[in-house]
């Protein structure tokens, strides 16, 4: 791992101030100039900043600082970290081992089968696979449809459970979030979606018999005879 300096500037104020060793031999170790080190020194440049000390932080030691005091062509040169810190990495589509390659398209069908949330952005980033390959998938369009088997890719091996479980959680949060008062599927009280139904109609208007209207046409001949 390359390894570079730690606050230049700072560090060639504090050799400035601490060492005797010349501008060129600052400028070299910080990657400044000496023209801008010698500045440095007459308090034209780096005003405010406060030194660094070498040592302290472990980029050179002090036997080799007195070393290049005392030779003037001699250059500081950086010591090896003791604790190495990875680089980051770049982020890129995730690579799946050859071996678990063939299963990929199991892993796309049971995330659209299980988790129909997820954007196809979001099963690119976690299968590795293209846009096309997960809508021929949806389509049941895809080469090998008929062999197709859902398969956790957690089981799989070809993503973690945190990732699957973060991105489930990121796609449930940016969806529609179901009426006040429905249930956790998303439906509504059945007594607040019920259709009310009509009341029993009333005694008067219930479909009369034969005999029933008969006898109300006899009861009323009577009355009209009466008065007559």
């Amino acid at each position: 791992m390359a390894t570079t300096l730690l606050m230049p500037k700072a560090t060639a104020v504090w050799l400035v101030d601490n060492t005797a060793l010349t501008f060129e031999q600052i400028g070299d170790f910080c990657a400044l100039h000496h023209l801008e080190v010698k500045s440095i020194a007459d308090g034209d440049s780096a005003q405010g900043i406060k030194g660094l000390d070498p040592i302290a932080t472990g980029q050179v030691d002090r036997d080799q600082l007195k070393s290049a005091e005392a030779n003037p062509a001699e250059k500081l040169q950086l010591l090896e970290p003791k604790v190495k810190v990875p680089e980051l990495k770049k982020k890129g589509p995730r690579y799946t081992p050859v071996s678990r390659r063939q299963d990929r398209p199991n892993a796309i069908q049971w995330l659209v089968r299980n988790h129909p949330e997820l954007k196809d952005s979001q099963i690119i980033k976690l299968i590795g696979t293209t846009k096309d390959t997960i809508g021929k998938i949806r389509d049941r369009t895809h080469w090998n449809t008929a062999n197709l088997q859902p398969l956790d890719p957690v089981t799989l091996g070809i993503c973690s459970q945190i990732d699957l479980d973060f991105e489930v959680t990121k796609a449930a949060a940016l969806m529609p979030q179901p009426p006040e008062g429905a249930d956790e599927d998303g439906l509504l009280p059945a007594s607040e979606t019920q259709i009310m139904e009509p009341d029993a109609p009333a005694a008067e208007d219930r479909e009369m018999d034969a005999d029933s209207v008969f006898a109300n046409f006899a009861s009323l001949g009577d009355s009209v005879a009466k008065k007559d």
